[in-house]
């Protein structure tokens, strides 16, 4: 996890440093561009969420089905049940960083 931090921290410094840059360009082409880069920050950061979640989906209901194999029907239907949910919620978060 604090590797995960660290990671974050130089991202967003990388992020803030990186201003700067937009300023070259004049007016609207300059809010352009930092708007579609901030929906791309937004797009990539709903992503690895939805990646996160549907990994440890998948992890806790293997683990699971090694416990207990009777049940297995079971955990499967609500481990796919729970991703496609986590896939619709991603979804729609995606639409609205493109619509932004």
């Amino acid at each position: 996890m604090n590797r995960f931090r660290n990671l974050m921290m130089v991202l967003v410094a990388f992020l803030c440093l990186a201003t700067p840059a937009f300023a070259q360009e004049g007016g609207a082409a300059a809010a352009a561009v930092a708007a579609t880069s901030l929906s791309g920050l937004g797009a990539g950061l709903v992503i690895l969420g939805a990646a996160y979640g549907i990994g440890k989906i998948g992890a806790s209901a293997v683990e699971s089905i090694a416990r207990q194999p009777e049940v297995a029907g079971n955990i499967q239907t609500a481990m796919i049940i729970a991703a496609a949910l986590i896939e619709g919620a991603t979804f729609f978060a995606l639409i609205v960083c493109i619509i932004k």
